[in-house]
């Protein structure tokens, strides 16, 4: 296992460039990730802060550090790792790349803040991908894997504060909120908006610690 920040931490949007931008869906559940090689196909997986080998000692300690997430890597294998691996191969843009790592949401219907409830089916949602090293661009992201379970696209266009009022106001059709992306690898620039609506339900969940789940 290793330990590292692999995704990096979203910013509000008070500083994102007004220009067009992508507007994902953000959904309420746990990021997880899974590195792949074109030489060796899918080889690691882990959360967004840590990463263990894609075989059964691995599978097995992730488990023990995540029980919550005990079936992320079964779940991977037969609903997204063959699909998305199709798309590595055959799409001609990504052909130059060697090293993955897909970012994808983890949930299920009854999940909030991260935490998940017994029982339920859960999920995976594609969100991003990390190419060699850099982020594809919203736009790049859509073309490659729009026939994958990618996060929502919500808004496509110039991004203003009547648009991130909006979603905080709830008139976009969201539960949490929106992840808002323009540029692309190093130009990459990222923010979440939440909705007021899923802040009130922090504030009843989490009293005094709620803004720990904030923007």
């Amino acid at each position: 296992m290793s330990r590292r920040l692999l995704y990096p931490k979203i910013p509000d949007s008070r500083n994102f460039p007004l220009g067009e931008c992508y507007a994902f869906e953000k959904y309420d559940g746990t990021n997880v990730h899974f590195a792949w090689d074109r030489d060796f196909g899918w080889h690691a997986f882990g959360t967004r802060r840590d990463q263990f080998n894609l075989d059964e000692h691995g599978i097995q300690e992730f488990a023990e550090q995540h029980p919550e997430l005990a079936d992320l890597s079964d779940l991977f294998q037969r609903t997204l790792a063959e699909p998305l691996e199709t798309v590595l191969r055959s799409c001609e843009a990504l052909s130059g790349t060697q090293e993955i790592l897909a970012f994808a949401e983890y949930f299920g219907p009854r999940s909030f803040a991260g935490r998940h409830a017994t029982g339920d089916a859960r999920q995976l949602v594609l969100f991003d991908v990390l190419c060699d090293g850099e982020f594809l661009g919203p736009q790049e992201f859509v073309e490659h894997f729009s026939g994958l379970p990618i996060a929502r696209v919500i808004y496509k266009g110039r991004f203003t504060g009547a648009f991130a009022e909006d979603v905080r106001q709830g008139r976009y059709p969201v539960t949490e909120g929106v992840v808002c992306k323009s540029g692309s690898g190093k130009d990459l620039r990222m923010a979440k908006i939440k909705t007021i609506t899923f802040r009130e339900r922090l504030k009843q969940a989490f009293a005094d610690r709620w803004e720990d789940y904030w923007e």
